[in-house]
């Protein structure tokens, strides 16, 4: 008889075990000359060293599926423990898994642009409204680079611009009063990461989250990079965060037009380098729109409504602009 120790790394250990540790029972029965303990993520196993070799191997092939898919079931078990052939190829229009086994993949066209995009090109602005998914995809493909090694670490960044409050009336020191802001982005990566390893990821630097100003002096490579809420950017930020890609890195810029929430007397940068960079070779522009909204169905209605609203304001300031040079003119044709 012989003993082993095997760790499941980088997956999600209630996710091997199943609920109740359904899946680990399972996996006892199937080998019935092993004595098999789980704990935490390391599983201890005794027993003959012929059904072991087997049961390691099994182990393997299932800790892969899990690594995968974030899923695994019973059927799933049986065909790789029997040795059956099964399907671990992710299709081809799926970015990535959650931890809820849900495929994260395109819901609509312009959607599948983004995706196209990225694929094509090494920096991407995804411009859209609220819910259209451009940050939340954006992540996905950033979370699929490091499980395929195309990328190394990933960097999330966001302007620290506050939409109504201010950062120093919030409590705490600099961290506690920022997080809020970069909150979106963990939860982001919490549906697509198991807890225990996005932490160690981000403990190692591997996942680095931070806001804008702390991109300052930084050359970014062998990474995927997302700048989140840019229409919040000044001229100057945007051109700096810009300027830090490095080699093999790809960049990814979202913004919402409709969301600025900078002084009006300060020009958003997002808008100013959509304009300056529109027909630039390797930089790709995709513009998400209300009919991409993947949230609850009335935050479509609530997008359309406010542009509704928009449209009118801009119709009778134009209105009253055009009134007023009448006006104008008027008075100076009498003085005349």
């Amino acid at each position: 008889m012989i003993e082993k120790h095997i760790v499941l790394e980088d997956i999600d250990p209630v996710v091997f075990y199943g609920t109740g540790n359904q899946h680990l029972q399972m996996i006892r029965a199937l080998y019935p000359k092993l004595r098999i303990v789980a704990r935490d993520n390391v599983i201890r196993v005794l027993g003959d060293e012929e059904q072991m070799a087997a049961f390691e191997e099994s182990t393997e092939r299932m800790r892969q599926h899990v690594l995968k898919f974030n899923s695994l079931n019973e059927e799933n078990i049986l065909d790789i423990v029997k040795g059956r052939r099964t399907t671990d190829d992710i299709p081809d229009d799926v970015v990535c898994y959650s931890m809820s086994g849900r495929a994260i993949k395109a819901r609509s066209q312009n959607q599948q642009q983004l995706i196209d995009a990225y694929q094509q090109n090494d920096m991407v602005f995804a411009v859209g409204p609220a819910g259209t998914g451009k940050t939340y995809l954006s992540i996905a493909l950033a979370v699929k680079a490091l499980k395929d090694k195309t990328a190394k670490k990933i960097i999330l960044s966001r302007p620290a611009v506050e939409a109504g409050e201010k950062l120093g009336f919030l409590p705490g020191d600099m961290k506690e009063k920022i997080d809020p802001y970069l909150q979106p982005l963990y939860d982001a990566l919490e549906d697509m990461l198991p807890q225990v390893k996005l932490q160690d990821m981000m403990e190692k630097n591997i996942i680095q989250i931070a806001p804008l100003a702390f991109m300052r002096g930084r050359t970014l490579s062998d990474a995927v990079v997302i700048l989140d809420e840019a229409q919040n950017t000044t001229p100057a930020q945007i051109r700096m965060f810009l300027t830090r890609m490095g080699w093999n890195t790809k960049m990814i810029i979202t913004g919402d037009m409709t969301q600025i929430d900078l002084p009006k007397s300060q020009k958003s940068g997002l808008v100013e380098a959509l304009h300056i960079l529109n027909n630039v070779e390797g930089i790709g522009i995709v513009n998400l729109t209300g009919k991409d909204i993947v949230r609850h169905k009335l935050v479509t209605r609530i997008v359309n409504a406010y542009e509704r609203f928009d449209k009118e304001v801009k119709e009778v300031k134009e209105v009253k602009e055009v009134k007023e040079v009448k006006e104008d003119n008027n008075e100076s044709i009498n003085k005349d």
